[in-house]
C-alpha cells in the first residue's frame, strides 16, 4: 500500500502536462477547503445559539429538577429531602411551587404563573444575574415582595420604586365556594426587582416567596418542584443517586430535558443546515471527479508502464484512490484553518453583527473539537466515493504492448 499512496501524492502535487489539469485540481481543491469551512462554521454558530439559550435558562432552570409524575403538586418528605441533601455531589436544594394566577397592580390586569420559592433558591439558579431592576428578595419578616418578569413588568406597568402600591394575586379555590363566598383568594405582594431571561418566562412568571403562594393554595406542606444545584452540573453519578432516591411517583429531568423542546428544534435546524451544505460539498466533488478523471487520462502512459512491470488493477485502482484521499485531506486541512481563523476574528472583532436591540451584539458561536470529527469523517468519505469512477478507468487501461 505504501507504493501506491506514494505514487499517488507525486501524481496529485507534480506538474501535469495541460496547464487546465492543474487549474481544475485548484479549484476542486478551494471548493473542497470552502465546503469544510462552511460546515464548521453552520457548527459552530449552532453551537453558539445552543449555548445561549442553555445559558439564559439556566438563569432560571436549576441543574436537576424533581416535580410529580401525576398533579401539580406533592407533600413535601423531610426525610427524603434530608436524604437527597447528603447524596454526594449535592450542593443545593430549593423547594419551589408554582400555579396559574391573575394579577392586578393600579387596575391593570393580567394572567400569569406566580412561582413561590424558598430562600435557599437564589443559591440554586442564576436569577439573580438576570435582575433589571431593583433586587431579589421574596420576603423579610411579615412583609412579602415579587419579583416580576419583564413582559408581565410591561403589561402591568409596574414600578419597582413606588412602595405604596402592592401586587395584588389572585388564584381560583379549589373547593366548592357558596354564591355569596369569594371564588377566589387573594394575596399581595410588594414588586421589589424585575427580571428578563427569556420571552416565554418574562412574559409569564412572577417570583415571591414559597410561605405566600402556599397559602394563596391553601397547601401548607407542598410543593410543585424540588430544585437542586449540583457540585459539578454534569455529574451523572449524583444524577443517577437522585432517580433512585425519587424512583416512584416523581420525575427526575436534568438540564437538557428541562429545556429539551428548544434544544430538539435547535438540533433539527443544525442537522437540516449540515445536511443542506453537505449537498453543496457533493455538487462541488464533481469539480474532483473530473480532475481525477483527467489526471488518469494525462497518466495514461504511465499506467500502462506500471501494469507491463508487474501491478495489478487493484494497486492501480488504490493509486487514484490515493490520489482522491490527498486532494480531500489536504481541502480539508485548509477548510479546518480556514473555520479557524474566521472564527477567532469573529469571536474577537464580530465578523457578522445582528441588529440593534437584541442582548448580543454579533452572532454567538462555539467551536467544539466534536464537530471536526464529524466534519472530516463526512469530507472523507465524499472525497473516497468522489475518487471511484477515475479508480475504476485507471483500472480498464491496458498493459504497454510491444
Amino acid at each position: 500500500m505504501q507504493l501506491p499512496l506514494y505514487i499517488s501524492r507525486r501524481y496529485l502535487f507534480s506538474k501535469k502536462s495541460t496547464n487546465a489539469i492543474n487549474i481544475i485540481t485548484g479549484i476542486a481543491t478551494l471548493g473542497i477547503a470552502v465546503g469544510t469551512a462552511a460546515l464548521i462554521l453552520i457548527l459552530c454558530v449552532f453551537n453558539g445559539f445552543e449555548d445561549l439559550i442553555t445559558n439564559m435558562m439556566g438563569n432560571f432552570n436549576p441543574d436537576v429538577k424533581i416535580i410529580a409524575a401525576k398533579g401539580k403538586s406533592f407533600k413535601l418528605d423531610s426525610t427524603k429531602i434530608l436524604a437527597l441533601r447528603n447524596i454526594n455531589g449535592v450542593e443545593d436544594v430549593a423547594v419551589s411551587l408554582e400555579e396559574i394566577a391573575f394579577f392586578e397592580y393600579a387596575g391593570t390586569q393580567d394572567f400569569g404563573i406566580i412561582k413561590g420559592v424558598d430562600k435557599n433558591y437564589a443559591a440554586i439558579t442564576n436569577l439573580t444575574s438576570a435582575i433589571q431592576e431593583g433586587q431579589f428578595l421574596t420576603e423579610d419578616r411579615d412583609q412579602f415582595y415579587a419579583i416580576v418578569g419583564a413582559g408581565i413588568r410591561n403589561k402591568l406597568s409596574v414600578n419597582v420604586e413606588n412602595p405604596m402600591e402592592p401586587l395584588s394575586i389572585f388564584t381560583a379555590k379549589r373547593e366548592e365556594a357558596g354564591p355569596l363566598e369569594q371564588q377566589f383568594r387573594q394575596q399581595v405582594a410588594m414588586p421589589i426587582g424585575t427580571f428578563s431571561i427569556q420571552q416565554d418566562f418574562d412574559n409569564q412568571y412572577v417570583i415571591t416567596s414559597l410561605d405566600l403562594v402556599q397559602r394563596l393554595l391553601s397547601q401548607t406542606n407542598q410543593a410543585s418542584a424540588l430544585e437542586i444545584k449540583l457540585k459539578n452540573s454534569t455529574d451523572k453519578t449524583a444524577l443517577a443517586n437522585i432517580r433512585n432516591l425519587f424512583n416512584e411517583g416523581f420525575i427526575v429531568k436534568d438540564k437538557y430535558q428541562q429545556n429539551e423542546s428548544y434544544l430538539k428544534i435547535m438540533n433539527v435546524e443544525k442537522w437540516m443546515s449540515f445536511a443542506i451544505v453537505c449537498l453543496t460539498l457533493i455538487l462541488v466533488a464533481f469539480n474532483m471527479i473530473g480532475s481525477l478523471w483527467m489526471i488518469v487520462l494525462d497518466k495514461k502512459k504511465d499506467i500502462s508502464i506500471l501494469k507491463a512491470m508487474g501491478m495489478n488493477n487493484l494497486q492501480v485502482r488504490n493509486i487514484f484512490l490515493g490520489t482522491g484521499f490527498w486532494l480531500v485531506i489536504f481541502g480539508m486541512l485548509s477548510g479546518f484553518l480556514l473555520s479557524i481563523v474566521l472564527y477567532i476574528y469573529h469571536k474577537n472583532i464580530g465578523l457578522v453583527p445582528v441588529p440593534e436591540g437584541f442582548m448580543m451584539d454579533s452572532y454567538p458561536a462555539s467551536m467544539r473539537w466534536f464537530d471536526f470529527v464529524t466534519v472530516g469523517i463526512t469530507v472523507v468519505a465524499i472525497g473516497v466515493i468522489a475518487s471511484i469512477p477515475a479508480a475504476r478507468k485507471a483500472m480498464s487501461i491496458s498493459a504497454l504492448v510491444r
